[in-house]
C-alpha cells in the first residue's frame, strides 16, 4: 500500500512538473485545493493506464521496439498521457494535454521526473 502511495506522489510530482513548464498542458479549478484533488486523480488514472494498458501496448509493439532501439517508447509515452487526458475528461476532470508532440514531450519530462522522483522516494511496502 505505501508504495502505491509514493507511485502516486510521484506521478502526481511529474504531472505537476510537466504541466509547469508546458503552456499546452493545462490543469484547471476554482482554488488550490480543487487543483491539488484533481492533480491526485489524475496522477491515480495515469498510474492506472500505465499499469494496464502500457504492456500491452508495449508487447503489440515489440518488433518496432526493436526495429527503432526503442524510440518508440517516446510515442507509446505520449499515447498514454493523451489517454489519460481523454479519460481525465470522460470523468470531467479538469486536464488536458493539446496536441500530439506536446503529449511527446510532456512524456519525456514525466519519464525524467518520475525516475529521480522514484529514486528519492522511499521503495517499501
Amino acid at each position: 500500500m505505501m508504495n502505491f502511495l509514493v507511485k502516486t506522489i510521484a506521478n502526481a510530482g511529474a504531472l505537476l512538473v510537466a504541466i509547469w513548464l508546458l503552456q499546452d498542458i493545462t490543469l484547471t479549478g476554482d482554488s488550490t485545493g480543487k487543483k491539488a484533488w484533481t492533480l491526485i486523480l489524475v496522477a491515480l488514472i495515469f498510474g492506472l493506464v500505465n499499469f494496464l494498458v502500457k504492456p500491452v501496448v508495449k508487447l503489440l509493439t515489440l518488433p518496432l521496439f526493436i526495429l527503432t532501439l526503442g524510440l518508440i517508447t517516446l510515442v507509446i509515452n505520449a499515447l498514454m498521457l493523451l489517454l489519460t487526458s481523454w479519460l481525465a475528461d470522460q470523468f470531467e476532470l479538469n486536464f488536458h494535454v493539446e496536441g500530439f508532440w506536446t503529449a511527446v514531450l510532456g512524456g519525456l519530462i514525466i519519464s525524467v521526473v518520475s525516475w529521480a522522483l522514484n529514486v528519492v522516494l522511499p521503495d517499501k511496502d
